[in-house]
């Protein structure tokens, strides 16, 4: 099992609106291991995380994607989340009027309703559950009582997905540039819940422009993105070297490699 791939993704090429965007993207995750992404803005970055979540707006026009075997592109959005995939969005919405506790309870039923019967966990219980998750990552009780990101700040927003995924205990957790417009303070926070809830059964694969993150949240592999592909990977190493070069030597390196 050690030596398998828990996320496997080939020549995934994936379009919007008539355009593609992947150009044929490959990846190989296993369990216990963090991944992260960088490039360029428009370099598909996000597209690749919205595509294997099931955004409707997307279209795989070919390659395949397994999550612990199973065919993720064959599967609803919802199944895709049931069977352990787990995206932290960008720019969370804001819901008034829903707290967070009943927006968790609400996803943590439909996660593992997997046989459509209906069943609930009581509101007891899933309080007793998610205060074990809330102690564990540090957050007070009272932030499961705010209505969904109505009024959060930034690091709030960032830190309601985290918690979000501690409920559902994902296999594969993407994590959209996650660090966008945090401060310090609140990027550590962050990265403190995601090495929190880290464990030798889940893989992380953070979306990001900057090394920043990585200063708190330790890869064992950075792969940087252009033009729809994957150009080059290394180690935590290569993260420094795109923060000292920023981002004009990749197309230089990615013609390099097609001549």
């Amino acid at each position: 099992m050690k030596d398998k791939a828990l996320l496997e993704i080939k020549n995934l090429e994936v379009s919007i609106e008539g355009k593609q965007i992947l150009n044929g993207v490959g990846l190989s995750v296993k369990a216990g291991e963090i991944h992260a992404i960088m490039g360029p803005n428009g370099s598909g970055k996000s597209t690749l995380c919205y595509a294997l979540a099931g955004h409707p707006e997307y279209t795989v026009i070919a390659g395949e994607a397994y999550l612990d075997g199973k065919n993720l592109l064959e599967m609803e959005p919802e199944d895709r989340s049931r069977a352990g995939l787990f995206l932290a969005f960008q720019y969370p919405v804001e819901v008034p009027g829903v707290t967070l506790q009943n927006f968790l309870r609400t996803a943590y039923n439909a996660h593992h309703d997997s046989d459509g019967s209906g069943a609930r966990i009581n509101v007891l219980k899933f309080w007793k559950f998610l205060k074990e998750k809330l102690q564990a990552l540090g957050v007070d009780e009272s932030f499961a009582n705010r209505y969904l990101n109505d009024g959060f700040s930034g690091g709030e927003k960032k830190r309601a997905e985290i918690l979000q995924m501690a409920v559902l205990e994902p296999k594969v957790a993407f994590l959209d540039e996650t660090d966008s417009g945090l401060d310090i303070d609140a990027l550590k926070a962050v990265a403190d819940g995601v090495n929190k809830l880290m464990n030798p059964n889940m893989a992380v694969v953070i979306i990001t422009h900057y090394q920043r993150l990585l200063n708190y949240i330790k890869p064992d592999f950075v792969h940087i993105m252009s033009e729809g592909r994957i150009i080059k990977t290394g180690g935590p190493e290569l993260a420094l070297e795109l923060e000292d070069k920023g981002y004009g030597w990749i197309t230089e390196t990615q013609v390099a490699a097609e001549v």
